[in-house]
């Protein structure tokens, strides 16, 4: 590569300044462009009545009750952003060792889903596939003697999945690494006739420590005993990633993305450059927070990084990007 890119032109005949002097020249030549139909609002979700929490460790991110969540995402349909996420905070109360709030057809998931469905056209609305929010041990999957169990897992995530494809859901995004349950919950849906509604897998999540802000966010950190390194990634690995996004591929993901975001930017660009799917990234609670805190201690423009980190994920091959930032990111956006 570095041979082909010497015989391109030589000084000063060749200045490639020259591309960079002006604003409409630097534009005209851009490589990767972001836009707003390229960002996913994840938001987090709490019981009440025009109820609004703050998460200590995400500045700038707060639990909205359904009535703030169905506000906000009016606000995100206007903002032209094409689809938020939805993850719970879950009463302590509903937690239990086989997670079955997780498919509670009343429980708050759904009745967010409910809510926007009837309130605010013309947004999708995806929706985390996990056990976490609602198992007692803090995992993804069910714990029984301190091992974390495969395939009654999947059993337990397929009822999730029909429960908020029923709610209206539009994504089904699996976040929990068990092995087998695109498959399971493709078929179901299939059986079910939701044969239209898209599948959108948390194909490569590694075992990282940027997600804490996340955990105490949804209030899984306190509950969480152990780690979520048996099913989780290695974050040593690139060629594991490319199997598990084969692997998903294969069982019926129509979408596939890696998570987290900027440390993982090399596994983006194998993934897209591997499969050619729609490929998507999380820039997760903890990059965040650290850009965020920066900022609002003076040591960044947050403006400036959120934007030029979310071009960075464009860059690296995704389709889009899961970002807290993305309300920010869409009015920047829009005064370009």
């Amino acid at each position: 590569m570095a041979k082909r890119y010497s015989t391109l032109g030589r000084y000063p005949t060749t200045r490639l300044r020259r591309n960079r002097r002006e604003d409409w020249s630097r534009r005209l030549v851009a490589e990767h462009k972001l836009s707003v139909n390229d960002l996913i609002w994840p938001v987090f979700v709490q019981e009440g009545k025009n109820a609004r929490t703050p998460v200590a460790s995400m500045p700038g991110v707060d639990r909205l009750s359904v009535d703030l969540f169905v506000e906000a995402a009016k606000q995100a349909r206007d903002l032209g952003i094409p689809a938020v996420a939805i993850f719970p905070e879950t009463d302590p109360a509903a937690k239990t060792p086989d997670a079955r709030e997780a498919y509670n057809p009343d429980g708050l998931v759904c009745r967010a889903i409910s809510a926007v469905k009837k309130s605010v056209p013309g947004i999708g609305i995806l929706c985390d596939v996990a056990l976490d929010p609602f198992n007692s041990d803090g995992h993804d999957g069910i714990v029984r003697d301190g091992i974390i169990l495969n395939d009654e897992s999947v059993e337990a995530l397929v009822k999730q999945a029909i429960v908020q494809t029923e709610a209206g859901a539009d994504i089904q995004a699996p976040s929990d690494m068990m092995d087998g349950r695109i498959g399971a919950i493709r078929k179901a849906l299939d059986d079910k006739g939701y044969q239209h509604e898209q599948i959108m897998s948390y194909a490569a999540k590694y075992a990282s420590a940027f997600y804490n802000p996340f955990r105490d966010a949804i209030g899984s950190s306190g509950a969480l005993k152990g780690d979520k390194k048996t099913y989780q990634m290695d974050y040593a690995n690139t060629d594991e990633a490319l199997r598990e996004v084969g692997f998903d591929i294969e069982e019926g993901a129509d979408m596939v993305m890696v998570k987290p975001g900027m440390p993982y930017l090399d596994v983006v660009r194998r993934v897209k450059d591997a499969f050619g799917v729609p490929t998507y990234a999380y820039q997760v609670s903890g990059e965040y927070a650290m850009l965020k805190g920066a900022a609002d201690r003076g040591w960044l423009d947050w403006d400036k990084v959120l934007i030029e980190t979310l071009t960075g994920f464009k860059r690296a091959g995704c389709d889009g990007i899961l970002t807290y930032g993305a309300v920010d990111a869409a009015r920047l956006l829009a005064k370009k």
